[in-house]
């Protein structure tokens, strides 16, 4: 059986200085991470890729994130360790995001080996450890190895989570730090320089971690008097959205009709959605239950949803844009399928778009009670048709599945330019027609790859549809042949 493959993508390596004379450099090399080996290579245009090398899974004791404050001289900063065979190779990431999804899946991979207890956060530089001093290379690390890498957590899959200890130095007059350039004479003055300034960090610190790993009120409780209440942005069945400020953090404020839900369905359903973090989806800060109506406090996204921003540059997107908007939505729908958790109301209407043109999923917790564009069944369970499978419509049967076959529908969207689909058909018209084996047909902007991928997630037998982490695979290939190498 062929390995599967789990990521790949282009970064730069540090020579691993396996003898003493070996040169220091950093070279970019194609990396591919699958169940068996990490590979890297090299790629010249015009000729064939050469392997440069290979390590087997089996072999990695170690992988963590190095957290150094030194220059890094090529174009990627975002440094992370994989020790092997008593070797330290370093990888630079283009940024956090991708550095946090090569150091989570290779430690997945890698969590029943023989693992080191201890390891060195900082680069081996210049005949010493930086974090601790130790002039010998195979000494044993200063600071405790998680395997999993989710510090206090309780294991919640949640890669933005990280345990920091605060450490003190041995001098007569006592300093504490996080990192070993930034002192403080009191812990509270490091904590709340370090709430503001990342400096050593791999980020700033942005809450603490319950002790019991739960959800805790702390946490995910909005005060309302720190919440700010600006003009209206949009409206629905489930209420009005609102600008607001928390914090000095510009938000977006849904505020629920109490008809919606009651008071304990909202706190259950948003305590599920507050452990969901990825950098594809539209982030939950918290919800307000102190107030009437209760409210979510979202990140804000200025872009507004995608469906109207494709509409609005009709004729302006190029090939790259929007096969980049599909990859983006397959992202955050791989991390929900990994979490087991289904969208149920994936659409374009449903995903929100940055300042950057970054596309992130929406209402990923909600759909159960919100939804537009509604079917009521037998059952009375209400879903969008537009974009539901069959199973869905006949048997109200929902599963990750389910949601590939709305994502299908979505590409479609992004494809006609922010089209609805069946415009002119009644939902009772598309139920019969998808009943016939009929489905949309190719859109006039669309590549005959990407229209596979669409008749791919329309397959009648749920089984027969990929998976999203497959088709985030086979878009990344879609990448790739039109030379645009990108990072998942």
């Amino acid at each position: 059986m062929f390995p599967r493959v789990i990521l790949k993508g282009t970064m730069f390596k540090k020579s691993q200085q396996k003898k003493r004379t070996s040169p220091c450099n950093y070279k970019e090399r194609f990396f591919v991470l699958d169940t068996q080996d990490l590979k890297y290579s090299e790629r010249r245009p015009g000729k064939k890729p050469m392997v440069k090398g290979c390590i087997e899974l089996h072999r990695i004791k170690c992988v963590e994130i190095v957290c150094s404050d030194v220059p890094i001289p090529c174009n990627y900063k975002y440094p992370f360790q994989v020790f092997h065979d008593n070797h330290y190779l370093y990888i630079f990431a283009p940024d956090n995001d991708c550095r946090q999804r090569w150091v989570r899946a290779l430690k997945e991979e890698t969590k029943s080996n023989s693992l080191v207890a201890k390891y060195h956060p900082n680069f081996w530089m210049d005949g010493k450890w930086r974090c601790c001093l130790q002039t010998e290379k195979l000494a044993t690390g200063c600071h405790v190895y998680d395997p999993v890498g989710y510090g206090l957590s309780n294991g919640e899959k949640n890669p933005r989570v990280k345990h920091y200890q605060i450490r003190q130095t041995e001098t007569e007059e006592i300093s504490f730090y996080l990192a070993e350039k930034y002192l403080f004479s009191t812990i509270p003055e490091l904590i709340h320089y370090h709430q503001h300034n990342a400096a050593g960090l791999i980020t700033r610190l942005r809450r603490p971690v319950s002790k019991d790993g739960g959800c805790s009120q702390e946490i995910w409780e909005v005060d309302p008097e720190e919440l700010i209440l600006g003009q209206e942005l949009g409206s629905g069945q489930f209420g009005l959205v609102l600008e607001g400020r928390w914090k000095d953090i510009k938000v977006a404020v849904k505020m629920i009709r109490e008809e919606c839900m009651s008071d304990e369905e909202f706190k259950e359903e948003a305590k599920v959605m507050m452990k969901l973090s990825h950098c594809k989806l539209v982030q939950l800060y918290g919800v307000c239950t102190q107030r009437s109506p209760m409210c979510l406090v979202f990140e804000f996204m200025e872009n507004g949803c995608l469906s109207e921003y494709l509409r609005a540059r009709k004729g302006r997107l190029s090939q790259d844009m929007m096969l980049g908007m599909c990859l983006d939505v397959s992202e955050g729908m791989a991390y929900l399928e990994s979490s087991n958790f289904i969208h149920r109301d994936l659409a374009a209407r449903n995903c929100l778009v940055s300042k950057n043109n970054e596309v992130k999923v929406s209402d990923f917790g909600m759909t159960r009670f919100v939804l537009d564009d509604q079917y009521t069944s037998s059952q009375c369970s209400k879903f969008p048709v537009k974009w539901s499978a069959p199973e869905v419509i006949k048997y109200c049967k929902f599963s990750s599945k389910s949601d590939v076959w709305s994502f299908g529908v979505l590409m479609w969207e992004v494809y006609n330019e922010g089209r609805l689909p069946y415009e002119n058909r009644t939902n009772a018209e598309v139920v019969e027609s998808l009943s016939s084996g009929l489905r949309l047909l190719k859109p006039r902007l669309a590549p005959d790859s990407v229209h596979l991928l669409m008749e791919w997630c329309w397959k009648e037998k749920p089984e027969d549809r990929p998976s999203f982490a497959l088709l985030l695979h086979e878009l990344v290939d879609n990448y790739e042949n039109s030379y645009i190498y990108f990072i998942y």
